[in-house]
């Protein structure tokens, strides 16, 4: 097939697909999922069968809403179990050709099987959110994301597909990632947002000028919350002097599900792949889109493993209107994780929400750590930040700043906000960043 590099889409008549037809398609590939489901995976079958519900029900999108939930848990507790890939597998071992593994932040590692068809849909799907923030043929394209059982790795074949020049780098070091940078002149990266920061950093630091030494024009991150936080994703763009996207991806499903264009409100996601829905995060109850709640995701097409009605623990919501460029599949917006989620005061406090206060302020590096604790049996917070070096106000004024925005953004002041010299958080990772210290002993419930 060949396209038009002047076109914005990757597949245009899938992208601009009209809701109704969107949806019309989606009900097919439900019905079809949630049959093979029931008829392959040991779990699915024992599941509805206890539900009283079976893939004959499925008559309309919302029908969905009448079978199980499944979550992390459920994954945890099915694998291994009577095979190797275990009970909410589909398919024989025969058939899968690449498994990747979530990181086990939350427990055990869990696998992510794949059929080759399966596989060959996710690379389709990255080829269209590259192409989707720009990327063309003669790109030069450095994947700086880790290739060790990690979903996104494989991302990078999205990218030859496309046609895009790409240098697997990997987890290099700072200064040999640098190296490339320099020698090899790539014009796309994508890493963590982060370490998009930290690198720019030490680019400086070592004498580089991201904007006028190297030739990086977009920058595409993941894994944590920053490139969908305004504040974070423009100081990251003046540092680089380049555009930053931020992609959203599951281990559960594959690398990137959703991903930002050119208007930034949101990331599309595939919806011919996610059947979307937002649920209230005590009782389960299906809410409207638009409204605030547990993202879950059915998958539509991934056949290795189907997800059925799978709680991803991600708090935020949907939102199924036009989108200004055009495209018509719904755009997810990501509030936090509800496992990261502290209430302080009757107030939901997210990270996402402290950092985009700290990153909007002068005179600090921008990083920064949040401390959860208990006091007079109450939850509070505190945060530490880093004073830049040129910076003439005390530390005194400089908390004192910081905590009065935190308050008028967030509702609730931080116990205190305990200033550090340029250097002194020992924050900066080249992954994801560990910025929450839970020394909570209490039991809190969302």
């Amino acid at each position: 097939m060949t396209r038009d590099v002047n076109s914005k889409y990757w597949d245009e008549e899938l992208e601009t697909l009209p809701r109704e037809e969107l949806e019309k398609r989606q009900l097919t590939d439900l019905k079809e999922i949630v049959k093979f489901a029931y008829d392959n995976a040991p779990y699915y079958k024992r599941s509805f069968d206890a539900a009283g519900v079976k893939p004959e029900d499925i008559k309309t999108l919302k029908d969905i809403q009448k079978f199980p939930f499944i979550d992390k848990k459920t994954q945890c507790d099915t694998q291994g179990v009577g095979s190797f890939l275990g009970e909410l597998c589909a398919v024989p071992e025969e058939d899968v050709i690449f498994i990747s593994t979530s990181s086990g932040s939350t427990g055990v590692p869990t696998m992510s099987p794949f059929t080759k068809q399966d596989f060959d849909e996710f690379q389709d799907t990255e080829s269209r959110w590259f192409w989707q923030v720009g990327m063309r043929q003669n790109d030069r394209y450095v994947h700086a994301l880790n290739f060790s059982l990690y979903v996104g790795g494989p991302d990078v074949i999205g990218a030859q597909n496309l046609g895009a020049l790409c240098i697997w780098g990997g987890t290099l070091p700072s200064e040999r990632l640098l190296f490339v940078l320099k020698t090899y002149q790539p014009t796309v990266i994508w890493t963590s947002p982060s370490y998009a920061w930290q690198l720019g950093e030490k680019a400086l630091k070592s004498g580089i000028d991201p904007k006028k030494d190297l030739n990086i024009k977009k920058i595409i991150v993941a894994g944590e919350l920053g490139g969908s936080i305004e504040a974070t994703r423009k100081a990251i763009e003046d540092l680089w002097g380049a555009e930053v996207y931020d992609f959203y991806g599951l281990s559960d499903i594959f690398g990137a599900c959703a991903a930002m264009c050119e208007a930034k409100d949101g990331l599309h996601i595939a919806e011919n792949h996610i059947l979307v829905e937002t649920v209230d995060i005590h009782t389960g109850e299906v809410l409207e889109p638009g409204q605030v709640g547990e993202l879950v995701f059915t998958t539509l097409r991934k056949h290795a493993r189907p997800l059925i009605r799978f709680r991803t623990g991600d708090i935020g919501w949907i939102d199924n209107t036009p989108c200004s460029c055009g495209r018509t599949h719904g755009r997810i917006h990501i509030n936090g994780r509800k496992d990261d989620m502290f209430i302080v005061s009757a107030v939901n406090v997210f990270p996402s929400d402290i950092e985009a206060v700290i990153r909007e302020l002068s005179g600090i590096t921008g990083e920064y750590l949040i401390r959860v604790f208990e006091k007079d049996f109450t939850c509070k917070y505190s945060v530490e930040i880093e004073k830049n070096t040129d910076n003439p106000a005390s530390d005194e004024e400089v908390a004192k700043i910081a905590s009065d925005a935190l308050k008028a953004r967030i509702g609730v002041k931080p116990y205190q906000v305990v200033v550090h010299p340029d250097g002194g958080l020992n924050t900066r990772s080249e992954h994801k960043s560990k910025r929450i210290i839970d020394e909570r002993k209490l039991e809190y419930n969302i």
